[in-house]
């Protein structure tokens, strides 16, 4: 897996025939400014390489026919925690969006390191009665309370039934699910938590680059009278 250094060059982002930033304004801020409204082909690119790192959902679904589709979706998070609830989206409709809608369940599984050239594999638009699983060679670990497998190379998975779809009228759908059980490797717990160290997730920045996690720093919270002591008072003044 190539990993680039933070100071290589960087490509004009091009949507349709125009690149984005020839299509920008210039403000007295000195920044650059865009109206997506009037961005031609749209600022798709522009967000994937904005909101980063993003972390890769790795959705299994299983077809009505029975087939087992596996693909990565980066347009995900957390919706909920009480219950848990995951979202991912599908721009376009694909086959992880065709088959949660219709069986109502999903799996998502982590993207690590060492899978990282086979999560690839699973974003080749195979036709719809190819599973994925096989192309990658990877295995199906049954699911404990959901039909579709879990990826049984990911340390993580979280089993989901769909509560819920939004679009925004364009290309775009989210799907929420919540979380119904979730199965976890023993070897990447530490302390009662999953450690990132052991996980070694991979996230999508912009374009073609994914990066993983190499440094890790700890900053915990202030409470409000930590605050008021650093800051000499209620007011912020010292």
């Amino acid at each position: 897996m190539a990993v680039f250094p933070a100071e290589r060059p960087v490509t004009p982002t091009t949507i349709g025939t125009v690149a984005v930033f020839e299509q920008a304004e210039s403000d007295d801020s000195g920044r650059l400014g865009l109206d997506p409204s009037s961005v031609e082909g749209g600022i798709y690119a522009l967000l994937n390489s904005v909101v980063v790192p993003r972390a890769i959902a790795w959705v299994s679904t299983t077809s009505a026919d029975g087939v087992d589709n596996l693909a990565p979706h980066s347009f995900f998070t957390i919706s909920s925690v009480d219950p848990p609830v995951v979202q991912f989206t599908s721009v376009g409709t694909k086959d992880s969006l065709r088959n949660a809608t219709a069986t109502g369940e999903f799996v998502v599984s982590v993207c690590t390191e060492e899978l990282v050239e086979r999560v690839n594999v699973t974003a080749v638009p195979f036709p719809g009665d190819v599973s994925e699983f096989d192309r990658a060679g990877l295995t199906r670990e049954p699911s404990a309370r959901v039909t579709p497998p879990r990826v049984g190379e990911s340390p993580v998975s979280l089993e989901c039934r769909v509560v819920g779809t939004r679009s925004f009228g364009g290309t775009s759908t989210v799907v929420f699910g919540e979380v119904v059980w979730v199965a976890v490797r023993a070897e990447v717990v530490v302390d009662d938590r999953v450690a990132i160290d052991r996980l070694r997730p991979v996230s999508r920045l912009g374009g073609a680059a994914y990066a993983p996690v190499r440094e890790v720093f700890a900053m915990p919270r202030l409470t409000l009278e930590e605050w008021d002591a650093r800051s000499g008072g209620p007011d912020g003044s010292s």
